[in-house]
């Protein structure tokens, strides 16, 4: 067979006639390999919210002062002792009881986005060891402009 009557051949097996027209949208549907559906692909998901982790931290640090205050645990210590936690954890989470009154309101209102956690207990806590309360509203302030410009960027 020559090249002229294969390409003759090929010719004719891709007529129009073989091609098909489709009038329905089509949408792309990604699983191993890509795939055309008549269906559209599911809307997203809402974004699933809870609250932060520092907040979590901040309300279990107010309720183990709280056990402390009734008598329910003689000390620090022996809180520790008792959770199961190092006195230096305990100490940490205590940490965050020195925040100013409106910050712990912030605090507590933060929420964690799909998992994505606003800031971490360490960041928190070296803005409650910033000093006096306007210096750790000052800390505040310059974290939370810094977070914004980086959410920005993205």
């Amino acid at each position: 067979m020559s090249d002229r009557q294969t390409s003759e051949e090929g010719a004719r097996k891709n007529t129009p006639s073989d091609y098909r027209v489709i009038e329905e949208p089509i949408y792309w549907r990604r699983s191993r390999s890509v795939e055309l559906t008549p269906t559209p692909p599911p809307d997203k998901p809402e974004p699933v919210r809870r609250p932060a982790k520092v907040a979590r931290q901040l309300a279990l640090a107010h309720h183990l002062q709280a056990a402390i205050e009734r008598g329910l645990v003689a000390d620090q210590a022996a809180l520790a002792r008792k959770l199961g936690l190092t006195r230096a954890r305990v100490t940490q989470l205590f940490d965050l009881l020195m925040l100013a009154a409106d910050l712990q309101e912030h605090v507590l209102a933060l929420e964690a986005v799909d998992g994505a956690e606003p800031m971490a207990e360490r960041t928190l806590r070296e803005v409650a060891h910033a000093g006096t309360w306007a210096e750790q509203r000052a800390s505040w302030e310059k974290l939370m402009s810094a977070r914004d410009g980086e959410t920005k960027r993205l």
